[in-house]
């Protein structure tokens, strides 16, 4: 297991490696926010353990732009800082878990491990179908640069729909994971919140990219790029080639 240390204090940066190496993980260092960036980058490790404070850009930024690279190793985030609002900055930025300073050795072994479980799979902090982008942390959605209130049930329904783009999700999957226990199935709740979504994220910018699949469900799905694809397969049907 390789893992990927960011951390400016000399000291602690070698305590960390010296640590993380009598636990059989092959440890590379970085001392600063753009070092930890292009190793982050150019390689793949199975974590990165990043400090906050480290010299811009500093670790919040470097765990956000590592997630819109589409760099997926798990991130456990070290600080000195036990603030609440800290720690929620840093696991809005990307990161997976956080270690506030000083620690455990023990704890962060245990961390560690957890996270080498959990696998680099994709967990975007920022969500985007296309030109239309939810951030979960600020419960911010977006489309086209253009913002977009939403209530809290139809900010979940497109969360949900959006962590799955361009697949087909079930009314009872939609209801499992964005309505409680005492909702009452047999209502049209999940149509009529659909149709909610369409009049504020589609129509007002003519575009139609939450589909319903008749029969199956309903999934979102980047329009523009399907619209790019209908114009090229005309083109190529004109003339028996593509322009």
């Amino acid at each position: 297991m390789r893992i990927l240390v960011v951390e400016d204090d000399a000291a602690m940066a070698r305590l960390l490696r010296r640590a993380l190496a009598s636990e059989g993980y092959a440890v590379d260092l970085a001392g600063t926010g753009p070092d930890g960036l292009w190793a982050a980058t150019e390689n793949d490790y199975d974590v990165v353990v990043l400090d906050a404070m480290i010299p811009a850009p500093n670790g919040f930024e470097v765990a956000r732009q590592l997630r819109e690279r589409s760099r997926w190793a798990p991130i456990l985030m070290l600080t000195a800082r036990a603030d609440v609002a800290d720690r929620v900055r840093g696991l809005d930025s990307g990161a997976d878990d956080y270690l506030t300073k000083p620690f455990a050795l023990d704890e962060l072994f245990a961390r560690v491990r957890a996270l080498v479980r959990r696998g680099a799979v994709p967990r975007p902090a920022v969500m985007r179908v296309g030109d239309l982008e939810l951030d979960p942390g600020s419960r911010r959605v977006e489309r086209d640069g253009t913002p977009v209130e939403l209530t809290s049930k139809e900010f979940a329904l497109l969360a949900e729909l959006m962590r799955h783009p361009g697949q087909v999700l079930s009314r009872s999957h939609l209801i499992d994971h964005v309505w409680d226990s005492a909702y009452d199935g047999a209502s049209n709740v999940v149509e009529v919140h659909v149709r909610r979504l369409r009049e504020k994220v589609d129509r007002p910018f003519g575009r139609e990219s939450i589909r319903t699949s008749r029969g199956a469900g309903y999934l979102v799905v980047d329009d523009a790029a399907d619209a790019d694809s209908a114009g090229d397969a005309t083109a190529a049907g004109s003339d028996g080639s593509a322009r």
